[in-house]
């Protein structure tokens, strides 16, 4: 996988790229996610996650995410005591989307550093 200032790439696709972002265990979304690559992000988060802490996830750089990729990082069917993905840097049109849909997750409106 290529690697940049920004971190190592883990995944890309003509619309998502998925980057671990260097010195820490944080990855950046980057793009579209939908139901034709939300499989795909689940599976490349789940390969980042070293177990223990949580998976820091940013998904301010994202343009557009449907239900299935909110699922994927919400993820609601998991007691929230046992969800392994802590979001950061999430943007009003998210926070309102898991609102309408009564996901309340604990995210952090701030960027990661």
């Amino acid at each position: 996988m290529m690697s940049d200032d920004m971190g190592r790439l883990l995944y890309q696709d003509a619309q998502l790229r998925i980057i671990a972002r260097s010195g820490s265990t944080a990855v950046l979304l980057m793009g579209e996610v939908d139901v034709t690559n939300s499989p795909a992000l689940e599976r490349t988060l789940r390969s980042a996650w070293e177990g223990g802490e949580p998976l820091t996830v940013d998904t301010g750089a994202l343009t557009f995410v449907d239900l299935s990729g909110l699922r994927v990082l919400v993820m609601p069917a998991v007691p929230p005591g046992r969800r392994w993905i802590r979001l950061v840097n999430v943007t009003p049109f998210q926070r309102r989307l898991m609102g309408l849909m009564g996901w309340h997750h604990e995210a952090r409106a701030q960027p990661l550093v």
